[in-house]
């Protein structure tokens, strides 16, 4: 084996120590312990384990190397010079030259696998992941830190070193092509990584290495707390410190209340941000979400593999959530090219797999979800594409209002329904459906009935689950960076973005990305005639009392109680979970609640809101279509009205397109005059696509409603026994008893 001659660090520290205790013989005592706390700190960090920086040529790796060596007074390996030329009594290009690409790349894996080291931080060579075995065999002992630096920063770089050529490229393979090859590898070894924009110090970088080791050394850092929790922060409690794993499986807190980071999000720099411009959807999915996401409750690698199966072929745009211009400075994110043609297939291409991964093995669970509409197709699609073991022991049951969703959102809930998967209309409204999901999962005897009789556990896929919300946030700074891609602004120059909002969770996730570092100047709330988010954004009052839900053809705005406003009133709280307590039993029992005024105030910095009539919906949508050719959905008509009546055209302004206008085909068909000329949804389909509209009609919606036209489902009475009794009766049907 090949050894490196280093002091051990245990030697290097007693050394180390020997010196500062004799500086501080004569110091007070106090001074002497925050000194050793300080120093332990950083030592703990490297302990016996190697922290490894890898990345491709030109992105310094040996430099930063050096720096955090120095930090922490350990061995520095550099494997070009203190391994590879070693061995082999030449220099490495010498080796390239002599060997040539494959051989050389087998010779520098075998000069590693006889490699060993602790306690060391180690620059690997450009390539030195492209070799398994050696990879698999120096990351047994180590925390591999990939720095991420841009492609065309590396050219830069590379051209400034007069370096023309790099391990594995041939005569027929351009420079930035091999670059864009490693990647791949690089992506599959990497424990955490850092993102290093072009102008960023090796010093900066190198601090960013320590602080990203020290995160993923310790999980205790990103815990979750109740939006109901007291303001003294974490209980003493063993069971209220709750991780990312957690709060997937369990989706509402124990209190009522929903979990939030206990401290905060993480945020971005610019320059990290800008790292991200070149970037495609998946890989600034996979960039924003490790940050939020601890490598011990889901590893970078399964990460990458989940957003892979999430945002691949079931996805008929490759751009994912492409922004397109719409007029003036207004332009649409296009939200519904996934499977079930709405926003909501971004997390629900991507929840199931996450919460399959993080459920314990020894107990099935069954996923509760009350929809008004595109969260039910969505929910079922996702986690009917769960592999088959998982569908063993994981099934879904989706309640929504039966006459409160337009006729091909219910063909589609019903024809999506699959062996694990069903949909139970119940004869009421949203906000039933969505209270009686809430008082199921806090009524303990039941669940715990269920658990012990069963073997089967709840869980939520509702916004209300915080994994719902995270994969949200990408698609909003993904938007942003798409306009700075295509030159209609410049990094850091504000947008607005207007969304139709119910639930109030597409709009806190925007907020979110605002709070991440995205320039995000207002959020518009859009509402239609169920307009009491707008009322309370503009007086701070709550207020339920008279209101009736009005069914309208936005139906996934038709909501009187928005869940996901409770997270943001914690947020802008400063996490006085007592005063969320206090409102929201106001709310409960008496029917409205008013916000204090400074609390208002700084709610307005982030939000304007207005609302839109029915008739004014669908003369939006007549409008744009004859104007431009292109066809809005209903709720995005919704945005687009309030749109042009609140924004100042100071600076463009994204409206979410949450749905695709298929879904709402009897309505877009009164707006733009056409004759209905029959009732079933699949002809309504067929006759809007012989318009040849822009978009086209939904490849998805039209397969699935061609399959399953003659499908069926139950509908039950508004009564929550009713519903507990259908839970009950299929976790018998599906799930095996437990004795």
């Amino acid at each position: 084996m090949f050894h490196v001659k280093y002091q051990p660090l245990r030697l290097i520290a007693q050394s180390s120590l020997s010196g500062m205790c004799l500086k501080l013989m004569f110091s007070r005592p106090v001074a002497f312990a925050q000194i050793w706390k300080s120093w332990f700190s950083s030592h703990s960090l490297v302990g016996n384990k190697n922290i490894i920086l890898m990345g491709p040529p030109g992105a310094g790796k040996t430099t930063v190397g050096r720096i955090v060596g120095q930090k922490l007074d350990c061995p520095v390996i550099d494997i070009d010079d203190d391994v590879l030329e070693t061995t082999w009594n030449m220099s490495v290009s010498e080796k390239l030259q002599d060997v040539g690409n494959e051989q050389f790349l087998e010779e520098e894996g075998k000069a590693l696998l006889k490699f060993s080291a602790s306690g060391s931080v180690i620059s690997l060579t450009g390539s030195n992941p492209m070799h398994a075995a050696s990879m698999q065999h120096v990351k047994q002992n180590g925390i591999v830190v990939y720095l991420d630096v841009p492609t065309v920063v590396i050219m830069s770089r590379l051209k400034s070193m007069k370096v023309d050529r790099i391990v594995g490229q041939g005569p027929d393979t351009s420079l930035k092509d091999i670059l864009q090859f490693r990647k791949q590898f690089y992506k599959r070894w990497y424990d955490v990584r850092v993102l290093c924009g072009g102008d960023v110090a090796a010093e900066v970088v190198a601090e960013k290495v320590l602080d990203a080791v020290k995160r993923y050394q310790n999980s205790e850092l990103e815990t979750y707390i109740s939006t109901r929790s007291s303001r003294s922060g974490r209980s003493t409690q063993k069971d209220a410190c709750k991780y990312f794993s957690d709060v997937v499986i369990e989706g509402l807190a124990p209190d009522g209340g929903l979990f939030v980071p206990e401290r905060g999000l993480p945020k971005f720099t610019a320059e990290e941000w800008q790292s991200l411009i070149e970037a495609t959807y998946a890989e600034r999915a996979q960039v924003v979400l490790e940050r939020c996401i601890h490598p011990a409750d889901i590893p970078a690698s399964k990460l990458q593999e989940i957003i892979g199966i999430a945002y691949g072929e079931n996805f008929s745009c490759s751009k994912i959530a492409p922004v397109r211009h719409l007029t003036g400075n207004q332009f649409l994110l296009e939200l519904f090219h996934g499977p079930t043609a709405s926003f909501k297939d971004f997390a629900l291409q991507m929840m199931p797999h996450m919460f399959a991964y993080c459920i314990p093995r020894s107990c099935n669970y069954l996923v509760l979800v009350a929809t008004s509409g595109d969260t039910g197709s969505a929910v079922l699609d996702g986690f009917s594409r769960l592999h088959d073991i998982d569908k063993q022991r994981i099934a879904v049951m989706s309640f929504f209002p039966e006459d409160g969703v337009s006729p091909i959102q219910k063909s589609q809930m019903i024809g999506c329904q699959k062996e694990n998967a069903w949909s139970i209309g119940v004869k009421s409204d949203f906000d039933f459906c969505q209270t009686a999901i809430k008082q199921i999962f806090t009524n303990s005897d039941y669940t715990g009935f269920l658990t012990v009789e069963y073997g089967t556990a709840l869980a939520a896929a509702n916004s209300i689950n915080w994994a719902r919300l995270l994969p949200q946030i990408v698609y909003h700074a993904s938007a942003y960076l798409d306009l700075v891609q295509q030159g209609i602004i410049a990094f850091g120059s504000p947008v607005d973005v207007c969304i139709p909002t119910g639930n109030f969770g597409n709009i806190l996730a925007a907020l979110y990305a605002k709070i991440m570092g995205i320039p995000i100047r207002k959020c518009i709330c859009a509402s239609n005639q169920n307009n009491v988010l707008t009322d309370f954004i503009q007086t701070g009052s709550y207020d339920l009392r008279g209101r009736k839900l009005v069914p309208t053809s936005s139906p996934a705005v038709d909501i009187l109680k928005s869940s996901n406003l409770e997270r943001y009133l914690h947020l802008i709280a400063d996490g006085d979970g007592q005063l969320v307590t206090q409102l929201y039993s106001q709310l409960e029992n008496q029917g409205h609640f008013q916000l204090r005024k400074d609390l208002l105030e700084k709610l307005q910095q982030d939000l304007v809101a207005g609302w839109c009539s029915e008739d004014d919906c669908l003369a939006a949508i007549h409008y744009v279509y004859s104007t431009t050719g292109y066809i809005l959905d209903t709720h995005t008509a919704v945005a687009k009205v309030v749109a042009d009546r609140l924004q100042d055209r100071t600076c463009p302004i994204i409206i979410s397109s949450t749905a695709h206008y298929s879904k709402f085909a009897p309505a877009i068909l009164r707006a733009l005059r056409i004759a209905e000329i029959k009732q079933n949804p699949l002809s309504q389909l067929h006759l809007l696509s012989s318009y040849s509209p822009l978009p086209p009609v939904h490849w998805g919606l039209l397969e699935t409603l061609k399959k399953n036209e003659n499908e069926h489902h139950q509908v039950c009475a508004a009564d929550l026994s009713v519903l507990m009794s259908q839970i009950e009766t299929l976790i018998q049907n599906h799930f095996m008893k437990a004795f």
